[in-house]
């Protein structure tokens, strides 16, 4: 039974999009595809995006806020260790992107290219994380665990200095055995120098 206009929400149409895209992939994926799944016109989807454009960037941006959501619940572990967030924090960074590439490359594929299209999603999702990154140090800097003149600055430091490990550019690297052990090898020498 296909939705009636007033059932049809954004968030259906999302996951809607998500199933298009994974089926036709982002070259071959429209709007009308989107509709037929739902089983209404493409207009009602027009409804709700007013182009396929802002389509393709809310589904880009729904998927890089599952990583930020997952990671704002370490932030607010504020009873945690300054330390053990932080590494948490990054070891939790580095397994979603590592599962978002290994689970479903193909899905993965077609996110990394809507993610080149829509690098304003992208600009707002690395601010989150940055952010996020920055309330662990200042929070680490307040206990007097770690040392940083400028919280922020650190934060984009430790991003930078961590990318190897989030960035998909690196993906294909991150199956190779040993990987996990230079991953805690970065993280500990950051750690190191962060302490007060």
């Amino acid at each position: 039974m296909a939705p009636t206009p007033e059932a049809l929400t954004a968030e259906r149409i999302l996951e809607a999009t998500e199933e298009v895209l994974r089926r036709h992939g982002p070259a071959k994926a429209t709007v009308v595809d989107v509709a037929r799944a739902l089983g209404v016109s493409h207009g009602s989807v027009y409804r709700h995006f007013r182009t396929k454009a802002a389509l393709r960037e809310a589904v880009t941006k729904r998927w890089l806020d599952r990583t930020s959501e997952a990671l704002a619940g370490i932030v607010a572990e504020a009873g945690r260790d300054p330390e053990a967030r932080l590494r948490a924090w990054l070891l939790a960074l580095f397994d979603a992107k590592r599962h978002k590439a290994g689970d479903d490359p193909e899905l993965f594929a077609t996110y990394t290219t809507l993610a080149g299209e829509n690098s304003d999603a992208v600009d707002e999702h690395l601010d989150d994380l940055t952010g996020q990154l920055a309330e662990i140090v200042r929070s680490g800097v307040d206990a007097g665990a770690f040392t940083s003149a400028d919280p922020l600055t650190t934060a984009r430091a430790v991003f930078h200095a961590t990318a190897r490990f989030h960035d998909p550019g690196y993906h294909r690297e991150w199956e190779r055995p040993g990987v996990q052990d230079e991953f805690e090898a970065v993280v500990d020498l950051l750690t190191r120098g962060l302490r007060a």
